[in-house]
């Protein structure tokens, strides 16, 4: 790079005695500038000028150098370098800098780079002016300002070949965007505008905005399905097929697919690199040949067929709406679902082009996903394949993983799975599309579920209008205050307030248990010899009873006792609960000591409705935490479950979690000494 190309257009004569400059560090965010390199004589000074008469002066400023101070060295063209960065800080201008990449005489083994560290550390745009050498020789015969060396052109193009290779390589390793363009004014400023304005920040806004337009003010929506694309609603990548429709190779050593040289190199799958990716794609392919593009790729797509039918349900609700969020090129998408019938129903988040604004990132997904449950108030069942969309699963209220065929599905999602799974209430399930793939990890630690089964359909599509979540409790009852007082007696532990425990759970069984779930008569033999009616629990052998080990196992065993035709299950996450031990069952118990935060609650609640959308839970605690089931975050989300209740001994306002001496398991089970 020129090292004198730092200064203004009209202020090279400070460069014969370089200024001392002392550059204060400077905080974020990082200043916008631009470089704009080429060969000698691709007509950066004379783009320059054009730039400064169309652009807004007072939001940027424009740098160039001379011929004459090539030969600057690199301590100088580190001070002008920074001091243009600083003068961008002080002024929030946009900085735009013609400069060389290297030098490079006619019959030399290699070129002498002249870019210095210091200007990969300030760049945040490259833009490379990719001239034809034959019209780069003209312009170097013709120009009458300036005496240049003859070069062959296949010097030229070798030259330009490696200035574009290496700038591409140190770009991707200093975070930095790179466009290779021809050195049009009427498609360079809207570049330059666009790199002025686009920053993570603004991107995550539009991003918001447009799931806020998609939603509108539909009072009646409850729940959204955000969708992953590639692999996810379908078998095919859409950006494999791009590429190698396409069949370019940008750079030497790439390959057919760039992108996976991008995205393995240290941009990563960060934002950087997926406006890198929307530059990639301009690049490979023209403007007006874009779409057609797109078409052709769209074609080579078929939507899972489960999917789909999943897709058309939605279309029939007033209460879901589904909505695809992709990191790939989203024409594409769109083409498939309007091929489907789905265009008009299902909207499409995502980008391709820097015309399109909007760049989708991994987290960009799980961000988007939080402002739907945190801000809107849906209930968000998210569907992906990869590891890119965990950090969106996770956020969701229900995440489910699409797990492909062996050959073309992700080789590290296991991996990843293993490793978040059951942390922050994580819990999803798998599907397989096709359904005969091999399951990914196990089917406790990811139960599988099925898109044609009626049930985990019923889940997706329920109803869950929001409203208080059904609870029942005996806090200011007598009963209650006696039954209460050894539990917060400390001097009482181990068997005797197992035991009490165990009463507990018979009184709240008896008392409100029946309440909720109802009773049913049965015959049963008089004292005096004949029959007469007896009462149970309502279907009490389709009832389950599940301690949440290990606190809840004596209450547990109290309301076993209340209701002893059913079922008992230990569960110590939620995964212990499989399918098969909800078959033919109509009532499922949960059982726990003390509800403080509720998080262990939904996460169990979460993973039932999973694998079944209609069977009835009650929540049975000695304390349940006010909060919880009054005007938390996660009330809201309870009280959009059908067929939920609650029953405590006693609400309490007092949010504490036991440690150690005072956690209730230890207590109950004398292992205070082990803490």
């Amino acid at each position: 790079m020129e090292p004198y190309e730092m200064m203004y257009l009209d202020d090279f004569s400070q460069i014969s005695q370089p200024p001392s400059i002392q550059v204060q560090p400077i905080d974020p965010p990082k200043p916008v500038i631009i470089g704009v390199y080429g060969l000698p004589g691709s007509g950066k000074t004379f783009l320059l000028g054009q730039l400064k008469t169309v652009l807004n002066n007072g939001e940027f400023a424009f740098y160039d150098g001379s011929d004459v101070i090539a030969a600057a060295k690199n301590r100088y063209r580190e001070r002008a370098i920074a001091k243009v960065k600083q003068e961008c800080c002080s002024t929030r201008k946009s900085a735009i800098v013609a400069g060389h990449f290297m030098f490079w005489a006619d019959g030399d083994d290699d070129g002498q780079s002249v870019c210095t560290p210091e200007d990969l550390a300030t760049y945040t745009h490259i833009v490379y002016l990719d001239v034809p050498v034959e019209q780069i020789a003209e312009y170097r015969s013709n120009d009458a300002n300036r005496t240049r060396p003859k070069v062959s052109l296949s010097h030229l193009a070798r030259w330009q070949r490696v200035e574009k290779t290496q700038l591409r390589h140190l770009c991707r390793r200093h975070d930095i965007l790179f466009a290779p363009i021809f050195p049009s004014v009427e498609y360079l400023c809207p570049l330059i505008h666009d790199f002025h304005h686009h920053t993570e920040a603004y991107n995550t806004h539009l991003a918001k905005r447009k799931v806020d337009e998609i939603l509108g003010a539909q009072s009646t929506l409850e729940t959204v399905i955000v969708m992953d694309a590639d692999k996810t609603l379908a078998q095919e990548d859409s950006g494999v097929l791009f590429w190698g429709k396409a069949d370019v190779t940008l750079t030497e050593g790439e390959g057919s697919d760039p992108l996976k040289a991008l995205f393995s190199s240290p941009l990563g799958y960060y934002y950087t690199a997926f406006r890198q990716a929307m530059l990639l794609h301009e690049e490979a392919v023209l403007e007006q040949d874009f779409e057609a593009h797109c078409q052709d790729v769209s074609s080579m797509i078929d939507m899972h067929c489960d999917i789909v039918d999943l897709l058309l349900l939605v279309r029939e609700t007033r209460h879901v709406r589904a909505i695809v969020v992709t990191c790939g090129i989203r024409s594409i998408w769109e083409r498939v679902l309007k091929r489907e019938g789905l265009s008009e129903t299902v909207e499409v988040i995502g980008g391709g082009r820097l015309i399109d604004r909007l760049v989708v990132t991994p987290s960009l997904k799980a961000e988007l996903v939080t402002h739907l449950c945190t801000v809107q108030g849906m209930y968000v069942v998210a569907f992906g394949d990869s590891p890119l969309d965990l950090v969106m699963l996770q956020a969701a209220d229900q995440g489910i993983v699409i797990t492909g065929e062996d050959m073309t599905r992700s080789k590290s999602m296991e991996r990843k799975l293993a490793e978040v799974i059951g942390k922050g209430g994580f819990w999803p399930c798998q599907i397989l599309l096709p359904q005969h793939a091999t399951p990914r990890l196990d089917a406790t630690r990811l139960p599988l579920a099925r898109l044609t089964d009626k049930r985990f359909i019923n889940s997706v599509l329920a109803i869950r209008e929001s409203q208080s979540p059904h609870v029942l409790h005996a806090t200011d009852r007598p009963a209650a205050k006696l039954l209460m007082t050894p539990m917060r007696n400390a001097s009482i532990s181990g068997s005797a307030l197992r035991e009490v425990h165990q009463r507990v759970g018979w009184y709240l069984a008896t008392e409100f248990c029946t309440q909720i779930i109802g009773i049913e008569s049965h015959p049963i033999p008089h004292v005096q010899g004949h029959q007469t009616d007896g009462y149970r629990l309502l279907n009490e052998k389709a009832t389950l009873i599940v301690p949440l080990m290990r606190g809840g196992e004596p209450m547990a065993f109290g309301v076993s006792d209340a209701f002893p035709l059913a079922v008992f299950r230990h569960a110590k996450i939620p995964s212990d609960i499989q399918d098969n031990d909800l078959k033919n069952m109509v009532t499922i118990i949960l059982v726990d000591s003390v509800v403080n935060s509720g998080k262990s609650a939904l996460e169990f609640i979460h993973h039932i409705r999973s694998l079944d959308a209609t069977i009835r839970i009650v929540v049975v605690a000695g304390v349940i935490h006010s909060q919880f089931v009054s005007t938390s975050r996660i009330a809201r989300t309870l009280g959009r479950f059908s067929g939920l209740s609650f029953v405590a001994l006693r609400l309490s306002d007092n949010q504490f979690t036991g440690r150690g001496i005072t956690d209730t398991g230890n207590r109950l089970f004398n292992t205070v000494h082990m803490v």
